[in-house]
């Protein structure tokens, strides 16, 4: 919104910095930072009085996470709202690709409230039918990825990009929207499945949203995209400012997160932001880089396969419990080690990911 300040540079010189990309996203990670840390109090304490009982504490789980029940979840929609009011504020949302991320970040936020409050009504301790649920996430993700491949990407709109290979590209044609929209919903399930300790997650999409926000200014600016040899996609430099957006307010959230967490994000964070990350990703082009930005979301997502795989077929299990977090505190590791031990990998995965933009 504040973008079409720049129109009036020629009249004052100050209107001139609505222009630079920069600008925006530093001003967007502020504002989003603000508007969680300032009313976040109040919505923690509407949610704990609305939901009661909070977050339903798995039976099986860890012995120390019984005393986190009671709190409350939802916490996702503090996220949300520094997220839509940094972009809105300072991103122009008519560009394609902020607008195709801000439809999934919305739609899977939506599903993963009705999921929340399915459960924290107990009308069911599972929340949202599955099969319901994935097939509203592809519905979504697949109109993001139409969007994003015919109304935006040009040259590139089916086709998919390698990392480390400077001109290797596979046109996949229509079968491209079905892929885009699995890497789409498969981000948000597999972040989802991460959420499940006091950090764990909001810290590892904060190191993605940055990782991918560099990624999106690079690839939108032709000079730079030109040196590193890189696929040019014009206008995804916008997607910066809504990466800044997701810092700040994931710092924000962060604040109040923190163990012991006075609020978890629930499936409305979760859902939202990873399907956020996936869409930035598809819209970059850079769809299997974010299996190494994300590596930390695919390992989660893969402990919990292999684990129901392995007992359907030989009644056996592979870890003590899955996701892979739940495994490492049955082995004796406290919250703390295991957050801090998980951010650490995140952010290796995050510089490793980073260099496939230099090394081709």
């Amino acid at each position: 919104m504040l973008t079409y300040l720049a129109a009036f540079a020629g009249d004052a010189q100050i209107f001139n910095v609505f222009r630079y990309i920069t600008f925006r996203t530093g001003a967007a990670m502020i504002t989003s930072f603000m508007v969680v840390f300032l009313f976040g109090p109040a919505i923690i304490d509407n949610l704990r009085v609305r939901q009661g009982r909070g977050q339903p504490i798995r039976a099986d789980g860890p012995q120390t996470h019984f005393k986190k029940a009671g709190t409350p979840t939802m916490g996702g929609l503090m996220i949300l709202s520094g997220v839509v009011m940094g972009t809105v504020l300072w991103a122009d949302i008519f560009n394609v690709y902020v607008s195709a991320v801000l439809i999934v970040t919305l739609g899977f936020g939506a599903i993963g409230f009705y999921d929340d409050y399915l459960k924290v009504t107990k009308q069911s301790h599972l929340g949202f039918s599955g099969k319901a649920r994935l097939a509203l996430e592809f519905a979504i993700a697949g109109a993001a990825a139409v969007l994003i491949s015919y109304a935006g990407a040009g040259d590139l709109a089916t086709t998919l990009t390698f990392p480390f290979f400077k001109q290797l590209v596979l046109d996949l044609g229509i079968f491209y929207i079905a892929f885009a929209a699995f890497v789409i919903v498969g981000a948000g399930n597999a972040v989802n499945l991460t959420d499940g300790l006091d950090g764990l997650a909001i810290v590892p999409i904060m190191i993605a949203a940055a990782a991918f926000g560099l990624i999106a200014y690079l690839a939108g600016n032709v000079n730079f995209s030109n040196y590193l040899q890189i696929h040019y996609v014009v206008g995804t430099g916008e997607l910066c400012v809504l990466a800044g957006a997701v810092i700040g307010a994931g710092l924000g959230f962060l604040w109040f997160n923190a163990p012991p967490a006075a609020i978890f994000m629930g499936d409305t964070g979760s859902l939202a932001l990873g399907g956020l990350t996936g869409t930035v990703a598809v819209a970059t082009k850079h769809e299997l880089v974010l299996a190494i930005i994300g590596g930390l979301f695919v390992i989660e997502a893969m402990s919990v396969i292999i684990q129901v795989v392995s007992f359907k077929l030989t009644g056996k299990r592979v870890f003590l419990m899955a996701p892979i977090h739940h495994h490492f505190e049955k082995l004796g590791w406290t919250e703390s080690q295991v957050v801090v031990r998980f951010w650490i990998i995140a952010i290796m995965l995050a510089f490793i990911g980073l260099s496939t933009l230099k090394l081709r």
